[in-house]
């Protein structure tokens, strides 16, 4: 039989102990936790109490005020111009220009100045904080134009090897080293005197910049293409016929352009075929026409020709180019070139018969034979299709010495001068007194400001190029074919200009002139210039003219009588008041 032990008097007194102790040590935790959460909240997110960033304490502030004392405390820093030389010259620049900046909230955030509940943190807050240099930012792009600036001013550009061709020869431009700042290097060396306390003059240096295109690659492009492409003519060969092209003429297409590095051959595609379409011109399809033969109009067949695939010359050219001589032969495959107007398509027209024919007469001056002549020339042979528009400026041309014109008289504001071209007026009454005959659409014409007694009244016209035209339509449905020729003067006898219209007639037309009426006095101008011409004038006067349109050979068409109304104004009597002037 067991027994139990006896109890002791000092159990209560240990438990009581334990109680004691236990809230002791709560009393404790609750005390210290309280210290480090006011500790926490105390430090916040305040920078260590001895930081400094560049020389500037920024110790115990928050991190938002902390950027703002570094900012006032670097300002005088952040402005000041960076003292520099340059291949031994003195050259400040403007931090601010390079795109040298700082980030003052990084470097707050770099410095510790961050909220945390480590304890590490709140024993640096209270008894840390370090030196630190600020976070330096770099706009990158300020920089690279502000370096540019620099290489502009202080360096030497590199100069790329080049290639080109002059006819059958070869220009080479030789390739030259630069000098130029190496942009890592440089920015290190800014960067690192940019905040400095007391900075040092920095020594930038400049150095070498090899070109693009060196020697080498110069020599090998001459190698493998440009002198290949001038040692001998190319050979294109098609439907059995060979046509050489030699290296004057195609050079113009051959170009060396720069790429990556090297010199690449380039081919002007549209320039090559013009001038591969010059050689074989003969090939060439030709358009049908109408022309007078043995003082008849006939139709002049057309004729298809053989051309050529511009894609395939293209894309075998230069490889063809830099062959060796004797292998230097590009096949083309021929293609027929049909004509745009056919014979078909010409004897539709029906010039058949002289529809219409005008003649007007010229007295004696060399410059009338050679612009009346000339102007003659360019509109002869002109056929106009249904629907087309004649203009004798676009026909003719501008009236240049390298056009064929020489000067004579005008009308300008009234008065006899000197210009280009003068006479070609007498050309442009006897096209519009031919067209009028033959019944087609006048589109524009414009008198002579004074009647000229050699052209019929009322029924003239005047050109002047870039403003004053002969313009007419043919609104029959058949072609026409503009006749012109002239016999010159001579100092004994009258010029002769003729113009006449084939077609198939349409109208039969005739014509009636009215009375003069509104007269109008001369009056007397003097002229006090060296080139004056002296005129005996005459009065002006209004004109009508009527065109009748007859219908003939089936057409069914009307149409209205057509009145021209013709003013004109008075030629002044002019004096000549300069002892001097000449008449010429």
């Amino acid at each position: 039989m067991s027994r139990k032990p006896p109890i002791s008097d000092d159990q209560p007194r240990d438990k009581a102990g334990a109680k004691v102790v236990v809230l002791l040590l709560l009393g404790l935790v609750v005390v210290f936790g309280g210290l480090y959460v006011a500790a926490h909240y105390a430090a916040g997110d305040k920078v260590p109490r001895n930081t400094t960033v560049s020389g500037v304490r920024i110790g115990g502030h928050s991190q938002a005020q902390a950027a703002q004392v570094l900012q006032a405390g670097l300002a005088d820093k952040v402005n000041r111009p960076i003292a520099t030389t340059i291949d031994g010259q003195d050259v400040e620049v403007d931090p601010s220009a390079l795109g040298l900046g700082v980030d003052y909230d990084a470097s707050v955030a770099e410095a510790g100045g961050e909220e945390s509940w480590d304890p590490v943190r709140l024993w640096n807050y209270f008894t840390g904080g370090d030196s630190f240099d600020a976070e330096i930012s770099v706009d990158d792009e300020a920089y690279q134009a502000a370096l540019a600036a620099l290489d502009e001013q202080h360096g030497t550009p590199a100069v790329d090897g080049t290639l080109s061709f002059e006819g059958a020869e070869i220009a080479k431009t030789d390739p030259t080293t630069g000098e130029a700042l190496d942009p890592a290097d440089t920015l290190t060396a800014l960067r690192a005197a940019y905040l400095q306390d007391d900075p040092s003059v920095v020594a930038l240096e400049l150095v070498d910049v090899v070109p693009d295109i060196d020697a080498s690659d110069v020599q090998e492009a001459l190698d493998t293409f440009a002198s290949p492409a001038v040692a001998a003519p190319v050979t294109l060969s098609f439907d059995g016929s060979d046509v050489k092209v030699f290296p004057a003429d195609y050079t113009a297409a051959l170009s060396l352009v720069p790429t990556a590095g090297e010199l690449v051959p380039t081919l002007d595609a549209a320039k090559l075929t013009e001038v591969v379409g010059s050689k074989v011109t003969a090939g060439a399809a030709v358009d049908a026409s109408v022309a007078l033969v043995d003082g008849r109009p006939q139709v002049v067949p057309a004729k298809p020709g053989v051309t050529f695939d511009p894609q395939q010359l293209e894309d075998g050219f230069l490889d063809a180019v830099a062959e060796p001589q004797g292998e230097r032969t590009l096949t083309l495959d021929a293609q027929v070139a049909q004509p745009a107007f056919t014979t078909k398509d010409a004897r539709a027209l029906e010039v058949k018969e002289r529809v219409s024919t005008f003649t007007t007469y010229f007295p004696y001056a060399e410059y009338r034979n050679v612009n009346i002549g000339r102007a003659a020339e360019l509109i002869n042979g002109t056929l106009l299709k249904p629907g087309e528009t004649f203009s004798l400026n676009d026909t003719v041309g501008e009236r240049t010495e390298a056009n064929g014109f020489t000067e004579g008289y005008v009308i300008n504001d009234g008065i006899l001068v000197q210009d280009l071209g003068g006479g070609v007026s007498q050309m442009a009454t006897t096209t519009f007194n031919a067209m009028f005959f033959a019944g087609l659409e006048d589109v524009e014409h414009k008198p002579h400001s004074f009647y000229i007694d050699r052209y019929p009244v009322g029924r003239e016209a005047t050109v002047a190029w870039g403003a004053v035209d002969l313009r007419f339509t043919n609104d029959t449905p058949y072609g026409v074919l503009i006749q012109a020729n002239v016999t010159p003067s001579t100092p004994s006898s009258s010029g002769v200009a003729t113009v006449s219209m084939w077609s198939t007639k349409y109208w039969d037309i005739t014509t009636s002139t009215g009375e003069r009426y509104n007269l109008t006095e001369p009056k007397t101008r003097r002229v006090d210039t060296l080139k004056c011409h002296p005129n005996v004038g005459y009065g002006g006067f209004d004109i009508d003219v009527v065109r009748y349109f007859d219908p003939v050979n089936g057409n069914t068409e009307t149409r209205d009588d057509e009145v021209f109304r013709t003013t004109y104004i008075p030629s002044d009597t002019v004096v000549c008041t300069n002892p001097d002037a000449t008449d010429g």
